[in-house]
């Protein structure tokens, strides 16, 4: 388990000491942008000092996951210092900035990947599929010309790839890709921001995918958050009517702004008609709206990830660490309306400390799952409404975890009642914690028999102790 620092470390404001804080919630990983522009300001002059403070956050005890963006003010064909990156104007300058890179961060770093979502057209990337593809395979070269130095990621494959059927959209630019540069990486990432009971039938589509263009490579998670409006069909179409409406009135007092905050304006005039399910990711939510979120943080730091390694990701990245900046709010931003209220960790007095309860649920579950192996689901014929996994740990270390919750919608799930669901358990020892790493005390254990309380609240029963805030 990692977790994603951000999107502009450095580039907003002074480059802050994160790596501490990170590690405070047991990951060992953690993913960060690295912008052309930010290591090559002018053709063949490199400025190290942003990269030496990214890699000294995680001296002496971590890896580095890098996203490298073309992103320039004069290397590229759309100058920029942030987004969208688009085609350099000279590859070669492009790889030999890509290898000065990878040489100078020999030894950190476990994960090189170009671009990020490239298929989000306009936003994340100004190019065509034919020049992503151009641009990976040259970036591959680069990274794989420095002995050991990590392996190649293809950017992302987020929401609106998976929001498509698979064939259609934005899957049509990653069939590109894969058709020109099919040896140009080693894992592919997949974001998975939607309802965690779909996460098998993305992984299977994206393996579909890649297995049709005989490239099949190991899956990882390079985003993940929790609870998003995506999942909820009553915000969807809350949405979808405040944009229609934005849309189709240009001459009102706000139609010199831009769409996406015409839309966010529209819902805050009338905040009270919309639906809880919206209502939580939006400013002066009411407190038990609130809370109920949050709670559905909790469970998904838990579903999602169990979920995803049960399907055979090899790593998770969690979306994300903390705020780019310390105090800065704009309710009106429709990227902050998915975001915002993902992140783990926030500023306080200058520091880095948790921000919502499943900061708690993170750092208990990644240090349970410290050196597994993997998990694997536990088929339950005569209930599938409950989910069952096994973690597994290599032979010898004693221990054991598993982990069960039953399937429900997420609010809903909030209110449905716990039942004790006989369970077997052979292990010496037992320890049981909730998704909200809350102690539950030890229910009846006979016989290698439990009465686990079952609920849409993921339960862990651990051999060993673990690491709980009560």
């Amino acid at each position: 388990m990692g977790v994603v620092r951000g999107i502009g470390y450095g580039l907003f404001g002074p480059p802050e000491d994160f790596g501490e804080a990170a590690r405070g919630l047991n990951v060992s990983t953690v993913r960060a942008y690295v912008y052309w522009h930010q290591v090559e300001p002018e053709p063949g002059r490199f400025d190290w000092a942003l990269v030496d403070r990214l890699l000294g956050q995680v001296a002496g005890w971590g890896r580095l996951w890098l996203t490298v963006c073309s992103s320039s003010p004069w290397a590229t064909r759309t100058p920029t210092t942030f987004l969208p990156p688009s085609p350099p104007m000279d590859l070669g300058a492009y790889t030999r900035f890509v290898a000065e890179l990878v040489r100078h961060c020999a030894g950190p770093v476990d994960y090189w990947q170009c671009e990020n979502e490239p298929s989000n057209s306009g936003l994340l990337w100004a190019g065509t599929a034919e020049e992503y593809a151009e641009l990976l395979a040259g970036f591959a070269s680069a990274v794989r010309s420095v002995p050991s130095a990590g392996r190649v990621v293809l950017g992302g494959l987020g929401y609106d790839v998976l929001s498509e059927a698979l064939g259609t959209g934005p899957w049509r630019f990653f069939e590109t890709v894969l058709a020109a540069a099919p040896t140009s990486f080693d894992l592919v990432d997949v974001h998975t921001y939607d309802d965690p009971q779909r996460i098998p039938d993305h992984f299977a589509a994206v393996r579909s995918l890649l297995e049709r263009f005989g490239c099949a490579r190991p899956l990882v998670v390079g985003e993940y958050g929790g609870p998003t409006f995506f999942q909820f069909p009553e915000a969807v179409r809350a949405i979808e009517q405040a944009t229609t409406e934005a849309m189709a009135d240009p001459s009102a007092a706000d139609g010199l702004q831009p769409p996406d905050r015409r839309v966010m304006r529209r819902l805050y005039d009338r905040l009270g008609e919309l639906p809880a399910e919206l209502r939580q990711f939006l400013d002066d939510c009411p407190p038990a709206v609130a809370a109920r979120r949050d709670r559905v943080a909790c469970r998904e730091v838990v579903t999602r990830n169990v979920t995803a390694f049960a399907e055979g990701a090899a790593a998770t990245f969690c979306w994300h660490l903390a705020p780019e900046l310390a105090g800065y709010s704009d309710p009106l931003s429709l990227i902050g309306l998915v975001s915002a209220r993902l992140a783990l960790l926030d500023f306080r007095d200058g520091a880095l400390t948790d921000a919502q309860p499943a900061a708690a649920t993170f750092r208990m579950l990644a240090a349970a799952l410290r050196e597994a192996d993997g998990v694997r689901r536990i088929p339950l014929g005569e209930r599938p409404d409950v989910r069952a996994f096994d973690v597994v740990f290599p032979p010898g270390s004693g221990r054991a975890l598993q982990i069960l919750w039953r399937a429900a919608e997420p609010f809903a799930g909030d209110t449905t009642a716990h039942e004790a669901f006989e369970w077997q358990w052979v292990h010496p020892g037992l320890h049981v914690a909730d998704a909200f790493a809350t102690a539950v005390p030890v229910p009846a254990w006979a016989s290698g028999r439990v009465a686990v309380p079952l609920s849409a609240t993921p339960i862990l029963l651990s051999s060993t102790p673990l690491h709980t805030i009560g």
